[in-house]
């Protein structure tokens, strides 16, 4: 392996993190990633890692963690649609709020050199008047309406990024997008789509659209904000803009299973996840929801990113979601987390 320093990696057991551990141990890098005994690391397991073990939330765990590192990549974080309860709304700000304070005085203590952070699109401002136009980097989010618990502390991630800056730290900030493509372990919530799409479990879908990025593709991300993003700077890493209606269209195309023949208007769909979300949340919390209130306000919105900044700053190219949606379906296909009998053979290996 290229040199005997590690570069440490939290989040690694995640959809990002599984894709991006993966890629460092091609290029040659020795990787050390921080996992919690209780959850599942299937993502690391046959990889030739370091392991420790502890929480982003343990101040003194992570610096045990991070000695003698040098580059960090931090994409752990609670990812959430939903309103939640009380200690649902605590849990996704101690992780991605605490944690990142916590990661950061951890790696800047260690003298570990620059951090790399995963941020969110979803915390990315837009235009007011039409939310369609393309979003940029300095565009604020907009904090005058309803938005998600998780939306919420992605802004707040940042401002502990700037904070960390001007403290003389090397930090930057990866804006990711919806996530698609193979090494989905846990599944994602794009994954268990997929799959409850391909089973025939996915009744109907709603209208909407979203940026959807290639797990390739935000990996490379993070790999540019490594070697050439500016300190205290964030990029936009999309691959394209696509409606539900196209996902779908892919999925069908994969799979060759036919879509559902319901399409729901979003507004619709809204009342309706107003209420089963509020029930779900407080009745039964461990209840996956898919068409969550959060989700859906997202979908109506149509918002687009631009890439520009990535692209001229950094040489950002990306590559294609077609693409990812067959990776991702050859992955969870090979798991056999795919049940259809009918559904096709994937066309590329997992």
């Amino acid at each position: 392996m290229r040199g005997v320093t590690p570069v440490f990696v939290t989040g690694a057991t995640g959809h990002l993190g599984a894709n991006l551990v993966r890629r460092l141990l091609r290029d040659g890098l020795r990787v050390r990633v921080l996992l919690r005994e209780e959850d599942n690391n299937e993502a690391v397991e046959g990889l030739e890692v370091e392991r420790v073990f502890g929480d982003i939330r343990d101040l003194k765990a992570t610096r045990r963690a991070l000695e003698g590192c040098q580059g960090v990549y931090h994409c752990a974080a609670k990812v959430s649609t939903i309103e939640g309860n009380r200690a649902h709304r605590r849990e996704v700000y101690e992780c991605n709020v605490i944690g990142t304070r916590n990661v950061l005085r951890a790696a800047r203590e260690a003298d570990a050199g620059k951090v790399v952070v995963t941020g969110s699109f979803s915390a990315v401002g837009y235009d007011l008047d039409d939310p369609s136009t393309p979003a940029n980097e300095a565009m604020q989010f907009y904090p005058m309406e309803r938005t998600m618990p998780y939306e919420r502390s992605k802004v707040l991630v940042e401002h502990e990024c700037l904070r960390a800056v001007a403290a003389g730290q090397d930090v930057v900030v990866a804006t990711c997008c919806a996530i698609i493509g193979g090494a989905d372990f846990l599944p994602s919530r794009l994954g268990r789509t997929l799959c409850d799409y391909t089973s025939r479990k996915l009744h109907a879908y709603v209208d909407g659209g979203f940026e959807f990025v290639a797990a390739e593709d935000i990996v490379q991300g993070h790999l540019l904000c490594m070697e050439r993003g500016r300190a205290g700077e964030k990029y936009i890493f999309s691959t394209e803009y696509k409606t539900i209606s196209e996902i779908v269209g892919l999925f069908e195309e994969v799979s060759g299973v036919p879509r559902p023949r319901r399409r729901i208007p979003a507004r619709l769909m809204l009342v309706f996840s107003e209420v089963a979300s509020f029930y779900l949340s407080r009745f039964h919390p461990n209840f996956p929801q898919r068409f969550t209130p959060g989700a859906i306000r997202l979908l109506r919105k149509h918002l687009h990113a631009d890439t520009s900044k990535a692209r001229r700053e950094l040489g950002y190219q990306p590559t294609s979601i077609r693409a990812a949606v067959r990776d991702a379906y050859a992955f969870h296909y090979h798991r056999n987390a795919i049940t259809n009998p009918e559904a096709k053979r994937p066309e590329v290996s997992a």
